[in-house]
């Protein structure tokens, strides 16, 4: 199958988010699989065009009134092809979507209208038609539309289009009066779905226009059509609920695989679990805590915002973690960057509390060391797609405290008290007492059912959630999308 990806992110050249790993891991096992998959994204300024090769003559895209002119420059990762648009004033700049002193770019329509219709200029130069083109959240979200419009005759006339949801929280909201950018007339505006109350909406204009929709979990396929999770879409989704699919992330177990991991000073597998203390002393020492084996650690891995439970965390005079840290017998770790109050707050905590140590930066090092060396791993967010942090912790034998939503509830089997069945323990409503409730029923099973930690560690690292069925099911939402293209679905 010829197959089209179009997307902001793609690990390793950009990141942001857990966006990057899941084009790059799906991409990677569909070309491994014998499709034809070709990736496009723009060429940001912290990609260094030294180790890019040059695409031969620059490429028109029509924007806004005239044509912008762009550069392609062309490299593979583990044998996929990239291509990378290459514009100055849009692309030449640090961050993806934003920066510090600007979060949200004020012309990010124009980089990302570029975006859509560069890909499909760039088919066009290589004479390739594929059979689906697959975008990736509100910055690709335009493409299934120019299918519909400026494209719906020619090359593309049988090109079956899906659009898969990472996360529904970002929509590409701006003014109307930037359509002007995309070259869709005013009565697109309404046609298409892009109005959304008076304002430009990328991912309605997408989720209306794509013929099969996807999402990261099965769970919050389901959770996103309700108005708690909708974000003023759900009606929308519950329309489309039949084209909607949530097919789960899977990981990649040769970067994340405590066996071999270079990362990490102690190998261990769930037949030996020796090398687990190891990493445990190790991180012990790297986050300046007292060497002392009884006690369980508690790491987590973050972006520092709201979404990912941290007001119920932090929150001045409201989250729980000065309690947890204050009153049981643990120590925690903390390595994440965000919003600057949450940063301020973990700050301020970790100056009163000895048995917490907080690591304001990106680490990827020091992050597989926190998923090796600690026993538990707590992720309690409000709303979760899909997740990746509890599967590696599963993977390194790392119990996860997560709350029940999205991924999180497809990946973590809940804590059997009687039994020790489980993979980790699960609470089912968001609040400071419910982590607080939830981290001291895991501690107190570390005291006092030592042996149910060991059989839940065990049984927790034997789980797998591989790409190949993800991508398996991906392929079936591809032949859908071709039929509903050709009308005969």
């Amino acid at each position: 199958m010829r197959i089209l990806m179009v997307t902001s992110e793609f690990a390793p050249l950009a990141k942001a988010g857990g966006l990057a790993d899941a084009v790059s891991a799906l991409s990677i096992q569909l070309q491994r699989m014998g499709h034809d998959v070709r990736v496009v994204m723009p060429r940001y300024y912290n990609i260094d065009r030294n180790r890019l090769e040059v695409s031969p003559g620059e490429l028109g895209v029509p924007l806004g009134f005239s044509q912008a002119w762009c550069g392609v420059f062309e490299t593979r990762v583990k044998g996929v092809p990239i291509s990378l648009l290459d514009h100055e004033e849009l692309y030449g700049r640090s961050g993806i979507y934003g920066s510090r002193e600007e979060p949200d770019f004020h012309d990010n329509v124009r980089r990302f209208t570029l975006l859509c219709r560069g890909a499909l200029q760039l088919v066009k130069r290589w004479h390739w038609e594929p059979e689906v083109l697959h975008a990736h959240d509100w910055p690709a979200a335009l493409a299934p539309i120019y299918l519909n419009t400026w494209e719906r005759h020619g090359l593309f006339e049988e090109t079956g289009s899906v659009l898969s949801i990472h996360n529904l929280g970002y929509q590409g909201l701006y003014d109307k009066h930037e359509i002007v950018h995309t070259q869709l007339a005013w009565e697109d505006f309404h046609g298409t779905g892009l109005e959304h109350y008076d304002r430009l909406n990328l991912l309605k204009g997408g989720l209306e226009n794509a013929h099969q929709l996807t999402t990261v979990s099965p769970t919050y396929a389901r959770e996103i059509q309700t108005p708690e999770f909708g974000w003023g879409l759900d009606g929308l989704l519950r329309r489309r609920s039949e084209d909607l699919h949530g097919i789960l992330n899977g990981m990649d177990y040769e970067e994340w695989n405590p066996e071999d991991d270079p990362l990490i000073p102690g190998h261990f597998s769930e037949e030996d679990l020796s090398g687990k203390e190891i990493n445990r002393k190790a991180l012990r020492r790297e986050m300046g805590l007292p060497d002392d084996p009884g006690r369980p650690i508690i790491g987590m891995v973050s972006r520092l915002v709201d979404q990912k439970g941290f007001g119920e965390l932090c929150g001045p005079s409201y989250g729980s973690l000065y309690q947890i840290c204050d009153e049981m017998e643990l120590d925690f770790v903390i390595l994440g960057t965000g919003d600057s109050w949450c940063e301020k707050e973990l700050r301020s905590l970790a100056s009163r509390l000895p048995n917490l140590k907080v690591r304001l930066a990106f680490n990827n090092a020091l992050s597989h060391l926190i998923e090796a060396g600690s026993d538990f791993f707590l992720m309690p967010s409000r709303y979760e797609p899909c997740g990746l942090n509890q599967m590696y912790s599963l993977r390194y034998g790392t119990l996860p405290i997560v709350h029940r939503t999205g991924g999180l509830a497809d990946t973590v089997e809940n804590y059997e008290q009687e039994t020790g069945e489980g993979t980790g323990f699960v609470f089912d409503r968001l609040s400071p007492r419910s982590i607080y409730d939830t981290v001291g029923w895991a501690i107190w099973t570390w005291y006092n059912r030592p042996k149910h930690i060991d059989t839940m560690r065990r049984r927790a690292m034997s789980r797998r959630f591989s790409w190949e069925g993800s991508a398996q099911s991906y392929l079936e939402v591809y032949r859908r999308a071709i039929r509903r293209r050709k009308g005969v679905l």
